[in-house]
């Protein structure tokens, strides 16, 4: 298992804290947003890391030289991070998901214990993590599962349809469906505009993709500097 983790955007949202380092570098808690996330990955037995960078993504090499990571780990530079949304990242790292493999967006801190029962999760094929929906945030991703598969994911679905929200996490147990499902959304007019959650709802449109539901174990999206309070306030 590898991780593909999605660390090329601004983070707009945190400005200040991102006028001179990537998003992936601010800290929580006393460490880097991708600090926690590669321990993470790794204490939840994922073998080797991508990161897709691109908003100042030297910073991100630099970095990781010098944090001595606790599995190995490939950078690789993300050149349309400005002109494309996070689909495009994904794209960058297109060669990497025939294998098994788990993607994550590079603004969020997991639990190691959330992380390892994501993938360790039965069944086959494509899942997408996510918890049971209490009242939606302006930013969630929303996702309709029923019979345990996902029917349909997107930030605008109706909130009558939406059961759970997206936790970013995507876990593949190997095969091509997710590449060719990628492949056909980037391809379209619009493509490059789409969210990565616009590949799982293609693939759901026509072949299964699991619903692993979060159990124990912290999370936090850091989009807002209130966000890393948020961590910190919970023991992470």
């Amino acid at each position: 298992m590898q991780a593909v983790i999605l660390s090329a955007g601004i983070g707009s949202r945190l400005l200040p804290l991102t006028r001179e380092i990537p998003k992936c570098l601010v800290e929580v808690g006393g460490r880097s947003i991708l600090d926690h996330q590669l321990a993470a990955l790794h204490a939840a037995g994922v073998e080797r890391a991508v990161i897709v960078g691109g908003y100042r993504y030297r910073q991100i090499g630099a970095h990781l030289a010098q944090a001595r990571p606790p599995l190995p780990v490939r950078l690789v530079f993300n050149p349309f991070w400005a002109v494309a949304s996070s689909i495009g990242s994904v794209w960058m790292a297109r060669d990497q998901l025939d294998a098994p493999f788990c993607l994550l967006n590079g603004d969020t801190v997991f639990a190691a214990d959330l992380l390892a029962a994501a993938l360790a999760a039965p069944g086959e094929g494509v899942g997408l993590l996510v918890e049971r929906l209490g009242e939606a945030e302006p930013d969630d991703m929303l996702v309709t599962v029923a019979n345990g598969g996902i029917c349909a994911v997107a930030k605008d679905l109706a909130l009558d349809v939406a059961t759970h929200r997206s936790l970013g996490v995507i876990v593949s147990h190997g095969g091509d469906a997710y590449a060719q499902a990628l492949e056909r959304v980037i391809a379209r007019p619009d493509g490059i505009d789409a969210f990565h959650h616009a590949v799982v709802a293609e693939l759901a449109g026509y072949a299964p993709v699991r619903a692993i539901v979060a159990g124990e174990g912290a999370w936090q999206e850091i989009d807002r500097p209130a966000d890393i309070a948020a961590w910190t306030g919970r023991g992470g």
